[in-house]
């Protein structure tokens, strides 16, 4: 459904992208203009295990600390503007949090009215539903839980927006929650303002689109962007607002005088980041990524519009945790000459005193050559040898494996040194994502005075059925003419990757109609396992973003069982796609013409 746009805009600030972001963004975003609600994201897979081993210590927290900091700094200032502020900063602990903030409002003597959203929190039903015949099969491998070998230590389902727009609509001040998606925390209050109906779709997917676009911080405004050269005060860039309007359109931008970039290029970038094919499931809608359109209003004006929605899914996404077992890791370094035998040797001498690296339930060793011939320095000499061991027996892969390796120190190769002193072997966690039915799930909304309010679930259904559905393109297209050049990739083109659970998302765009012209023709799946040879053998996506003229690639697999348990050494896949850009190509000379020019 459709509506002619109004002329008022919620403008929705974004000061956090993830539990460690930059402290002081909440007080630059209240004080430095005009915003109505003040967000926060500080929740991925692996913070939610972070918060778990918190909470192992202190059963009062397994919240994210720093939210509580940012708030003795701008609460006083919020409640005197009528600033709303929404973060799921509660983890896994909301309710601790929200007490947290009351006491902290009561010793500021500010009359905080604050809620918080619960029910995200399932662990204690799993069992039950596994009983009932729900096999809470792994969304990548369709393996059973069962089947896993440890018991989880937390599962939370994904909560959509509209329990913090009940919280808001009660006369809430603060709302926090635990897991909800990051795009729910601008879907929430947009939804209270606007008073969207729950089949929206519509309104509800650009709000989504919206949400995902600001939900990382900085990253919007030129942070980690591929043509960062063009980016002005990157030192210290601004963190993004977003004018939403009514009909769910919104421009992103940020505070006038900031640092940083707002464009089509740092927009378009965000919106490919750790996603997959054009429809993007929440709770509340599927939002289709390929009708979103962007405009360049003006300098760090990025309007963003006309995106399609399609009925809530009938499932919920989960996100589960567990022990994985124990890792260890030694990295032996390697100066100067004959480094793969120096390698070989110190390895050999390893696996003498350990025995069969088959004791492990994983060996991984990898060479990392950085090494340089006839270096200029000692440093630019040097290689690394990363020996990682993971066992479900923390005795396994304790001291008796580093001690094992510092006791080569003076029997082995020259020039021998390692990284760092032996350590005991460290916990790791596995990522389990599945889907749960709804019926699963209780959202419940605890208000400012105790009210506890159930939140609805809303229609559900399938996508239309007039919509094709997932685009799995094989490449092809017109290619630009003429003479070519061998060049890096990102000479033109620009790439975000991250992490979905054990899998890498990678997304490329193009600059110009004709870029992507190449871009499509050029990149498909054969060609894109050339240039990253991590995936000769792994399962790989492509789907195509005409509208963003850009390529997003899923390589399963790649994490292994995610993040925490990863052992390459960008276990979040984050400079995937500046690998990927470094790669040479034959790339058409025509297209030179949209390589960036650094500032002067």
């Amino acid at each position: 459904m459709t509506t002619t746009p109004g002329t008022e805009v919620l403008r929705i600030a974004n000061c956090s992208g993830f539990f460690g972001d930059r402290i002081s963004a909440a007080r630059e975003l209240v004080e430095g203009g005009p915003i109505d609600v003040l967000t926060g994201d500080y929740l991925a897979e692996l913070t939610m295990l972070i918060l778990y081993k918190s909470r192992l210590r202190d059963p009062a927290k397994g919240y994210a600390s720093t939210f509580e900091r940012q708030m003795e700094e701008v609460l006083g200032t919020c409640l005197e503007r009528g600033i709303k502020v929404v973060a799921n900063a509660g983890g896994l602990n909301p309710a601790g949090l929200a007490a947290r903030l009351r006491e902290l409002a009561a010793t500021l003597g500010i009359p905080a009215r604050v809620a918080h959203v619960e029910g995200d929190d399932i662990l204690g039903t799993l069992g039950t539903l596994q009983a009932g015949g729900n096999p809470l099969a792994h969304l990548d491998t369709a393996r059973a839980l069962s089947s896993a070998g440890s018991e989880p230590v937390s599962a939370h389902a994904y909560l959509g927006g509209f329990g913090i727009a009940e919280a808001l609509a009660g006369g809430a001040d603060v709302v926090v929650t635990g897991r909800v998606t990051d795009a729910a925390l601008v879907v929430g209050p947009a939804a209270w303002r606007f008073g969207w109906a729950r089949d929206d779709w519509d309104r509800l997917a650009g709000a989504v689109a919206v949400g995902h676009v600001i939900e990382c911080g900085a990253q919007v405004t030129g942070g980690n962007y591929a043509f960062f050269t063009e980016v002005p005060g990157l030192d210290h860039p601004g963190f993004p607002v977003a004018e939403l309007a009514e009909d769910g359109s919104a421009v992103i931008t940020k505070h006038p005088g900031t640092g940083g970039l707002v464009s089509l290029g740092t927009v378009t970038a965000q919106l490919l980041y750790e996603i997959g094919d054009h429809r993007y499931p929440n709770p509340d809608v599927v939002a289709d990524f390929s009708t979103v359109e962007l405009t360049q209003e003006g300098p760090d004006r990025v309007r963003l519009s006309g995106v399609r929605g399609y009925p809530a899914p009938e499932e919920l996404k989960v996100s589960i945790n567990l022990i994985g077992g124990f890792r260890n890791q030694v990295s032996f370094m390697l100066t100067g000459l004959d480094i793969e035998a120096k390698a070989a040797l110190v390895e050999r001498g390893l696996l003498d005193a350990l025995g069969d690296p088959a004791q492990f339930a994983a060996y991984d060793s990898r060479l990392i050559r950085t090494d340089r011939s006839d270096a200029g320095a000692n440093e630019l000499a040097t290689a690394q040898l990363r020996i990682t061991v993971k066992d479900p027996d923390p005795e396994k892969v304790g001291r008796r494996f580093s001690n094992a390796a510092t006791e080569l120190a003076l029997a082995s190769y020259p020039g021998f040194y390692l990284t760092a002193p032996p350590s005991a072997g460290t916990a790791y966690g596995v990522f389990w994502p599945t889907l749960v039915p709804r019926s699963a799930v209780e959202e419940v909304v605890v208000h400012p005075d105790g009210r506890r309010v159930t939140v609805p679930a809303p229609p559900t259904g399938d996508p239309d059925p007039a919509d094709p559905g997932p685009v799995r393109a094989p490449g092809g297209g017109p290619l630009p003419i003429g003479p070519t050049q061998r060049v890096p990739l990102g000479t033109v083109i620009g790439a975000r990757s991250g992490d979905k659970g054990g899998n890498a998302n990678l997304g490329l765009w193009a600059r110009s109609d004709a870029g992507f012209a190449w871009l499509e023709g050029e990149l498909t799946v054969t060609r894109l396992r050339e240039l990253l040879p991590e995936a000769a053998d792994l399962e790989v996506d492509r789907f195509v973003f005409a509208n963003l003229r850009a390529l997003n690639f899923v390589v399963r697999g790649l994490l292994g069982e995610g993040v925490a348990s990863s052992t390459r050494p960008d276990p979040q896949a984050k400079s995937l796609g500046e690998f990927v850009r470094s790669r040479i190509v034959d790339l058409p000379v025509a297209l030179l013409g949209d390589a960036p020019v650094p500032p002067t």
